[in-house]
């Protein structure tokens, strides 16, 4: 698996990735209601992601196919920390090794070559799976941001926050080699 820094040229392959109904259902980027109807609107998103200062990266597997797309953003360099999210992959990779090495690549990136203190993530509280997978990296649940996002259906999310801190960061990082390396 490799991370790309996303540009416009990938928004078809980000599409195909993520252009099913199970992706949007708990909530994903504002859930159903924001689903992008063509690549065109992946491209937007991938130019605003720019303008908000977030790096956003496509997921791809080794043969070069796009299986998803993932994000660092709300950086705070004076408080060390940034939140890695903005998170989805295609369905055929749930419960595989890829998020697991994707964030291992983040991570790694984040705290070593970066130098933050703290890696947060986040998810919809009706997103049961993420809740699961986020939890299952070894990141610690901080609790619950209630009436805290607007979905684009314009009801309200609840939103559970997680963290990974750099005194966390060595025994995340060797589960997460362990879960890499099968």
């Amino acid at each position: 698996m490799r991370l790309d820094p996303a540009t416009a040229a990938d928004a078809p392959g980000i599409f195909a990735a993520l252009d099913h109904a199970e992706v949007w259902a708990a909530g994903y980027s504002g859930g159903p209601a924001a689903r992008p109807s063509d690549p065109g609107q992946w491209a937007e998103r991938i130019a605003a992601a720019e303008r908000d200062a977030r790096v956003m990266y496509t997921v791809r597997l080794l043969d070069g196919r796009a299986v998803g797309t993932t994000s660092l953003g709300d950086i705070d360099l004076h408080n060390e920390r940034v939140h890695l999210g903005w998170t989805a992959y295609s369905p055929d990779v749930w419960s595989t090794p890829v998020n697991p090495e994707c964030k291992l690549l983040l991570m790694s990136h984040a705290f070593e070559e970066c130098g933050f203190g703290r890696v947060k993530i986040q998810t919809d509280l009706i997103n049961l799976r993420s809740q699961a997978a986020i939890a299952k990296l070894g990141a610690a649940r901080e609790g619950v941001l209630r009436r805290h996002m607007r979905r684009a259906d314009g009801s309200w999310r609840d939103t559970v926050v997680f963290s990974v801190t750099v005194d966390d960061w060595p025994a995340v990082r060797a589960d997460l080699e362990k879960r890499v390396k099968g």
